[in-house]
């Protein structure tokens, strides 16, 4: 579904609610990209389409309190064992110096 947008180095789950309705969705970081994939409503753990995609260099936070990102004009709410995930992404792109090293980087 992504094609040839690099490794994928981040996924979490999110859920989009505006005044058509609710998603459910997997935001997907790659080395190229950063992905957001339409899931079904009962199994969002199944990616079904590519429902938008932006370049890496997008910022995914800053994280608003429920918590919440905003990309482009769509508010995703994500649990908050997530947002850990959010900040790493970000840093890796924004400000890698700042990652402590990877404890078993032969895996």
């Amino acid at each position: 579904m992504l094609g040839d947008q690099g490794e994928i180095q981040y996924v979490f789950p999110a859920l989009a609610s505006s005044a058509a309705g609710t998603g459910h969705f997997l935001i997907v970081v790659t080395d190229a990209s950063i992905a957001v994939l339409a899931t079904r409503t009962l199994k969002s753990d199944r990616p079904v389409s590519v429902f938008a995609e932006y370049p890496r260099h997008t910022r995914l936070g800053p994280i608003l309190p429920g918590p919440i990102i905003e990309l482009g004009s769509v508010a995703f709410e994500f649990d908050e064992e997530y947002a850990a995930v959010v900040s790493a992404a970000d840093a890796e792109a924004f400000a890698p110096e700042t990652l402590p090293p990877d404890p078993l980087p032969d895996l």
